[in-house]
């Protein structure tokens, strides 16, 4: 499992977004998120899959530390917690 912390992660909307758009990525099977550290595992090692799951991460407004945090991302993330809570009550 490769862990990633990112930025903009509130709440479990968020959580359940992240984790829904990650398992598109092929190579990804399994994501472990941890709302208290904003932290996200991925059981993957490959370089290749990585970048994705952190281009994935960064579109939908989740950057990783330390890369920018601009306003359009957290925007992005505003809308994908929505989206995800949305979700999660339907479900």
């Amino acid at each position: 499992m490769t862990t990633l912390e990112i930025l903009n992660l509130k709440c479990g909307g968020c959580a359940n977004t992240i984790k829904k758009g990650l398992l598109t990525i092929e190579g990804v099977t399994e994501v472990d998120i941890d709302l208290e550290t904003s932290k996200v595992g991925v059981n993957s090692s490959e370089e290749t899959v990585l970048k994705s799951v952190k281009s994935k991460l960064a579109s939908m407004g989740y950057p990783e530390v330390g890369d920018a945090n601009t306003i359009i991302h957290k925007a992005k993330s505003f809308v994908s917690c929505a989206t995800g809570r949305m979700t999660s009550e339907s479900e």
